[in-house]
């Protein structure tokens, strides 16, 4: 009895927010189908929001949900892309991302402020008298912007003050579901150098049994030593036809709560913890994302709720107990897994796949090793758990463990080097086979430094070749009167792009830049156009300082 009181005592309870259901309206006037949904797991974080189907193309109208004033416009190549916020004086914001454009004032003024900053990227905030909104105005058009992988229209909630994401669920934006969250399989994870799960040191996959009432039964376990479950699972809703992530999963054990997480609130610093939440070498295999339901180690993500055994199991001798993994979504539809458990002591047919090496990593602990004039400094923090690191250096080339490992921060490469030329187009460079990728790099006192969160090979490398900048459809000496955009690839072999300009009559002119396609367009404004020839120069230079410049001329009537 002590030991449930003690374990009832530890389990926090999920926050209850009285949150508002009837303030807030749907930002589009079409059926709400959701593409993705909140807490959804993403690479390298949680999905923040709501992704709003768009019926497949841009240009829908987005209404502001509620009374506030813009917060904030940020225009990215990346990200959200295009994206609008509003502050509501309930102490909420909306946020509305990867759109087309502004509606009317809102794109004038973006376009104004591009062209002040002399650049495509903005982040400007408004004071709140700037821009008031009432709820069910027009602010803009669904687009494609950023990140976008297919248009759709990006919307979250936050606290404005904590900025904490919200899950849009709890504001009263109902989506009707009536199905069970999907559970399609069940892994056993040993942990320890001892332990063993059905005559395996390594993770097992665990047969399912789909029972009349829509729960499963596991296969028996056989276990000693230190245990855990993962589980692939997800969920879908009545409208929108896809699959979404799972909204709370729990273990019981023994009929206690073991280990929960469940998608009402985070913070976006806490977004890289997916990786440590999920299986990641399995992930980087397989493509697969496993849910663990323990921690072999505490990380501080606040969804999570665990007893002090951090949700594993410890098997002992003659025992047998009773685990149970439930999975619901955010409407009360759940599914259930029984999961019979028993003590037995065999040996592993499956050894266990560590490697032991000089090189223990321990995760809260700074560690540095360094092989002639190479190095690897890598703070506490960097990983999640405890692990030998595969570190050497063989033909001034580096190894760093590989890319089957998360990585949670950034972590510090060094390269000594005396007698390097043209040190300021030198680099660190990240290797994949043939291929080679750009760190951004300093270089001081006869080394070579890096910041990165990507394991694997490394070793300097130079980019002194100037980016590319070709025309799809040429305009040399063309009269391009009916002519809505001008549209140019730029591409950098090595280091990347860093930046471009584009001027017409030797004056700066905006084009937006969409590094999906390598694309920039200039959206032709006759206000900046002379009449007759004009001359377009366009400038890129990529990471290292390499430029190229594209030329030509073109006329355009404005007599029509």
């Amino acid at each position: 009895m002590k030991y449930t009181l003690l374990l009832l005592a530890y389990m926090p309870l999920f926050s209850q927010v009285n949150y508002p259901k009837d303030y807030f309206r749907q930002p589009m006037d079409i059926p709400m189908q959701l593409s993705g949904n909140f807490g959804e797991l993403r690479p390298n974080h949680f999905h923040a929001g709501f992704d709003f189907k768009t019926q497949q193309k841009e240009g829908q109208i987005v209404h502001a949900s509620a009374d506030g004033y813009i917060s904030r416009i940020r225009i990215s190549p990346y990200g959200y892309g295009k994206a609008i916020y509003i502050d509501h004086p309930n102490g909420y914001t909306t946020v509305y991302g990867h759109l087309q454009k502004g509606y009317k004032g809102v794109e004038d003024f973006i376009q104004k402020e591009q062209y002040k900053e002399q650049s495509y990227e903005i982040d400007y905030l408004p004071k709140p008298g700037e821009f008031p909104i009432k709820k069910g105005d027009t602010i803009a058009y669904s687009g494609n912007t950023g990140g976008s992988e297919g248009p759709h229209l990006h919307f979250e909630f936050r606290d404005t003050k904590s900025e904490k994401v919200i899950n849009p669920l709890l504001f009263g934006l109902e989506i009707k579901d009536t199905k069970r969250p999907i559970v399609t399989s069940l892994v056993a994870y040993p942990i320890g150098d001892s332990s063993v799960v059905n005559q395996s040191s390594r993770p097992i996959m665990i047969n399912l049994s789909l029972q009349p009432d829509g729960s499963f039964i596991a296969e028996k376990v056989l276990a000693s030593g230190q245990l855990g479950f993962g589980i692939t699972a997800n969920d879908f809703d009545d409208v929108s036809y896809n699959n979404n992530g799972i909204y709370k999963a729990e273990t019981f054990y023994n009929g206690q709560s073991n280990f929960s997480y469940q998608f009402d609130t985070f913070a976006f610093d806490e977004g890289r913890y997916v990786n440590a939440l999920i299986d990641y070498p399995r992930y980087k295999k397989t493509k697969v994302r496993v849910q663990q339901l323990f921690m072999r180690q505490s990380f501080p993500l606040s969804i999570i709720h665990a007893s002090a055994g951090n949700g594993l199991i410890q098997m002992a001798p003659n025992v047998m107990l009773s685990y149970r993994i439930e999975v619901s979504d955010f409407s009360g539809n759940k599914t259930t897994i029984i999961i019979p458990i028993e003590y037995a002591v065999s040996p592993a047919k499956v050894p266990s796949e560590t490697v032991k090496t000089p090189y223990f990593v321990k995760a809260k602990t700074d560690s540095s090793f360094e092989k002639g004039d190479m190095s690897v400094f890598l703070p506490a923090g960097t990983f999640y758990n405890d692990f030998y690191l595969n570190f050497d250096v063989i033909d001034s080339v580096m190894t760093v463990q590989d890319d089957y490992t998360a990585v949670h921060s950034n972590f510090q490469v060094a390269i000594k080097s005396h007698s390097v030329a043209n040190t300021e187009k030198t680099f660190i460079a990240s290797v994949s086979g043939k291929n080679l990728s750009y760190n951004p790099t300093k270089f001081k006192d006869n080394v070579f430094t890096a910041y990165t969160k990507n394991l694997g090979q490394f070793k300097l490398a130079k980019d002194t070749i100037a980016p590319r900048i070709t025309i799809a459809k040429p305009i040399e000496g063309k009269w391009i009167t009916n002519q809505k955009n001008i549209q140019l690839s730029i591409s950098d072999n090595l280091s990347g792009i860093k930046s471009y300009s584009g001027f017409i009559n030797e004056k700066w002119v905006l084009f937006e830049y969409d590094y999906k396609s390598k694309k920039i367009t200039y959206l032709i404004d006759d206000g900046q156009l002379a009449e007759g020839k004009n001359d377009l120069k366009v400038i890129v230079s990529d990471n290292l300082g390499n430029s190229a410049i594209f030329e030509t001329q073109f006329f355009r009537s404005q007599k029509q």
